[in-house]
């Protein structure tokens, strides 16, 4: 990160990362804090809480959330829970990040647009930019775009590229007011190991399941104990369906064994230190649709 003049004053803004499932939202919050606190995949949906990023740049210090997708269809208790921490963050933030893809706006993008608020500046985030050959064919969309409603600025970019996430810090400081920072200067994010550990776990398992699994599976961590340097988890996969059970654990144990393994190093890296963990699979039919089960697993705060 780049430095500030001595004299520089401290500014500080809380950004909101909004948008249409699978436009790169959790990609774009890690490139931001250069770290991996959100989780990504393929998956529509993955990004199902509010998470907290926390970038500090010389004087400046941006705290970022990450919020799931918006959701259109199929609004059962799960969707609903992850709608409403969408509008409550866009009530609580200085800036607005609206993160849509390179050549399209789609009804599901027009839908999260309705939503965002008048009084604050939303910049719109046109990522994926590296799909787009020849880039001419951009600037007709970009002139639509900008039609849509007064942006504080469009910021055509790629999430993957390196230098794109600094470019957009200093778009945004402007925007930040002068004041103290929320956070410690070496602040990544706001959520517990155990949050953590769990996102790092629910990863692995939409990653090595691709499609064959609904969204809607889930994962609990039933212990987290910490012996010294090691982390010792234990930890549940919750599934809809016994169907969906024998999906997760494969032949022979081999799908789940893999789940556990990757699971298991990227959390080592993340926490610095060993990790012994135990994974299960365990069905609970129709729990997406059951108000006191989406709570109970975490997913209203």
């Amino acid at each position: 990160m780049t430095s500030s003049p001595p004299d520089s004053p401290r500014r500080f803004g809380t950004v909101a990362i909004v948008g249409r499932p699978n436009v790169g939202k959790s990609t774009l919050l890690n490139a931001l804090v250069g770290a991996k606190v959100s989780i990504t995949s393929h998956k529509a949906q993955t990004t199902r809480h509010r998470i907290l990023g926390v970038t500090t740049r010389g004087a400046s210090q941006f705290a970022f959330v990450d919020t799931p997708g918006f959701q259109t269809q199929h609004m059962h208790a799960l969707n609903r829970a992850m709608n409403r921490t969408v509008t409550g963050a866009l009530s609580e933030v200085d800036l607005v990040l609206w993160v849509l893809e390179a050549g399209k706006i789609l009804p599901q993008d027009r839908t999260v647009l309705e939503v965002l608020p008048d009084d604050r500046p939303v910049i719109a985030v046109v990522n994926k930019l590296d799909r787009i050959t020849p880039r001419e064919k951009l600037l007709p969309w970009l002139a639509e775009l900008g039609q849509l409603r007064k942006f504080a600025e469009i910021v055509p970019m790629s999430a993957q590229k390196k230098a794109d996430a600094p470019r957009l810090l200093s778009i945004m400081e402007p925007y930040l007011h002068e004041g103290e920072w929320g956070y410690e200067e070496d602040a990544l994010t706001d959520r517990s190991e155990r949050f953590l550990a769990a996102e790092i776990l629910r990863e692995k398992l939409f990653r090595l399941t691709g499609d064959e699994l609904p969204y809607t599976s889930t994962v609990v961590i039933e212990q987290f104990a910490q012996e010294g340097d090691l982390r010792r988890i234990s930890a549940a996969i919750i599934v809809d369906r016994d169907g969906h059970k024998a999906m997760v654990i494969g032949a022979g144990g081999e799908r789940l064994k893999r789940i556990s393994t990757e699971a298991r190093q990227d959390m080592q890296v993340l926490f610095d230190g060993p990790v012994f963990l135990e994974v299960w699979v365990k069905t609970r039919s129709g729990w997406a649709d059951d108000q006191a089960a989406v709570r109970a697993f975490g997913y209203e705060d």
